[in-house]
């Protein structure tokens, strides 16, 4: 600890990344990447614009991105905010909408970054516990609050919410924002966006996407949001104040074509769902309980063996999932679903470990 360290800094706990191991033989399964490459028209763009442009700054507006996804989604380009990745996205929510004079509320296990930025800003917070069955209840976030926030599906739990289930809370809580974080929705999620179409676009519902997991860009750190455009110039105006200039030229490329090329990323998901549902299938036969996941990840555990000594021992293996000592999900691994070939070696190491 340096003595020069400001009062803030020592109160931190830091927000743990899953780990980058430098094994040579590996099956990562561990942080919920892509097991596919990103569009070959992404890579294509990113490759023309390496050249000596490289010298001029990028454009801080990001216009062509925003545009692409403003087309995609069906909304106006003052509606679409960018980011370096959805972490900093996130930052900037959390600075500029959800410091409020009431506490904000997201639920008891989610992403662990939410109450790190609590921490960082001086954001008071409250979780609201999950259900029985590890289920967001809606229900149960009934009272005054800063602002509302909570990834669907959920992470790590893979779960998800209907979009019929959060209209219902956003009709409910209109005197403070609701941020909902699709990192994951394009494997089986309702969308949110479409509710922030047209004239009747709520003043306080954003929605957080990232390019980093079906879009296979985690390498780029591209993100962003999307609401109402008062809401994004709120945005702006901290980015502003901290980065005018989130994103390079390489970057701002390669996710406008990413963006536009559809068909690649509903063929990837596609492949990512279809495994899913076996790695699912050939672990109930192992006698694994699973949570019902819409995600490109699930959260599984053995009611016979220790969720820890499961990780070490694929780990032991080659094999790097997700373990949380946190209560509740110790018993639990996060298991990132790979392709069918990194699924069958895990199958296989783990019939051999429960052996």
């Amino acid at each position: 600890m340096s003595r020069f360290w400001s009062p803030v800094v020592q109160t931190l706990t830091p927000y743990v990344p899953g780990e980058q191991p430098q094994m040579q033989r590996l099956v990562k399964l561990n942080t919920n990447e892509s097991p596919y490459g990103p569009s070959p028209k992404a890579l294509a763009a990113i490759g023309d614009q390496n050249t000596a442009d490289l010298r001029l700054y990028p454009d801080p507006e990001g216009a062509k991105l925003k545009q692409a996804i403003a087309n995609l989604h069906g909304l106006n380009p003052n509606q679409v905010f960018l980011g370096n990745g959805s972490d900093e996205v996130l930052a900037h929510v959390f600075a500029g909408l959800l410091k409020q004079s009431k506490p904000v509320h997201f639920p008891d296990i989610t992403y662990s970054f939410y109450p790190v930025y609590c921490k960082l800003f001086g954001i008071d917070y409250q979780t609201i516990p999950l259900g029985k069955d590890f289920e967001i209840n809606l229900a149960d976030y009934k009272t005054s609050n800063g602002g509302i926030i909570f990834p669907n599906p959920n992470a790590p739990t893979g779960r998800a919410i209907t979009r019929s289930e959060i209209e219902t809370l956003l009709a409910r809580n209109t005197d403070s924002m609701l941020v909902i974080d699709e990192a994951y929705v394009d494997y089986g999620t309702e969308s949110c966006i479409p509710l922030l179409q047209g004239a009747q676009c709520p003043e306080n519902l954003l929605v957080v996407h990232t390019l980093s997991k079906s879009r296979a860009l985690a390498g780029l750190r591209v993100g962003f949001a999307v609401g109402h455009p008062a809401l994004i110039e709120g945005l702006e105006r901290v980015k502003n104040s901290f980065n005018s200039y989130p994103l390079g030229r390489l970057a701002l490329a390669g996710a406008t074509a990413a963006i536009e090329d559809q068909a690649h990323l509903e063929a990837s998901c596609a492949k990512v769902i279809q495994t899913r549902q076996t790695l699912v299938a050939a672990l109930d036969k192992l006698g694994f309980v699973t949570l019902p996941s819409t995600a490109n990840f699930i959260f599984t555990r053995h009611p016979q063996h220790a969720g820890a000594k499961i990780y070490q021992a694929l780990r032991d293996r080659g094999i790097i999932v997700r373990h949380f000592k946190l209560a509740r999900i110790e018993e639990f691994l996060r298991i990132t679903i790979g392709t069918d070939e990194q699924s069958q070696e895990l199958i296989s190491a783990l019939q051999e470990i429960l052996a």
